[in-house]
């Protein structure tokens, strides 16, 4: 059995992140919830407060067998997929959300629309930080054309994948 752990996004019903990461803690698997500091200023007084950088997602570092623990855990959903598979999320980019958010506070996440034409980067998968260009968009769904290794390759993402150049 492989026993070598990864680093897996999974995504959690809304505004469960914090008591999901929570929740897996508590069954002993390795969690990252990034947080972002944000400060919030009511009327009489501002105040420090911490949110889910991405909503309904949290990270967790684990092996094979452990899948289905999280699975059975209350408030998740699914893990993110790639290609049919479980997209496993590199330490580096783990290591670089943690070091981006120890460095600077009221970060923010914004969705960028993507159109035809438009050069993008891969984000996760096995083509990831490869850039390629907006061939068509359906759904959530965009088809990059990519030139790689000599070889012109058209690959459907989630959109959610891709960010603009």
């Amino acid at each position: 059995m492989n026993t070598e752990k990864h680093w897996y996004a999974i995504y959690t019903r809304p505004r469960w992140e914090k008591k999901v990461n929570e929740l897996l803690e508590k069954k002993g698997i390795q969690t990252y919830c990034p947080l972002n500091r944000v400060k919030r200023r009511w009327s009489d007084r501002t105040k420090i407060i911490y949110q889910p950088l991405i909503p309904s997602y949290v990270f967790v570092c684990i092996t094979e067998a452990e899948k289905a623990k999280v699975r059975m855990t209350d408030g998740v959903v699914n893990f993110v997929y790639w290609l049919g598979k479980p997209a496993i999320i590199r330490e580096n980019e783990i290591d670089l959300i943690k070091r981006f958010l120890g460095d600077y506070e009221n970060v923010e996440v914004k969705q960028v629309e993507l159109v035809e034409g438009q050069r993008v980067r891969v984000l996760f998968g096995v083509l990831t930080n490869k850039e390629g260009l907006v061939v068509r968009i359906e759904h959530n769904k965009a088809y990059v054309y990519i030139e790689s290794l000599g070889v012109e390759l058209t690959a459907q993402f989630e959109k959610k994948n891709l960010e603009a150049v």
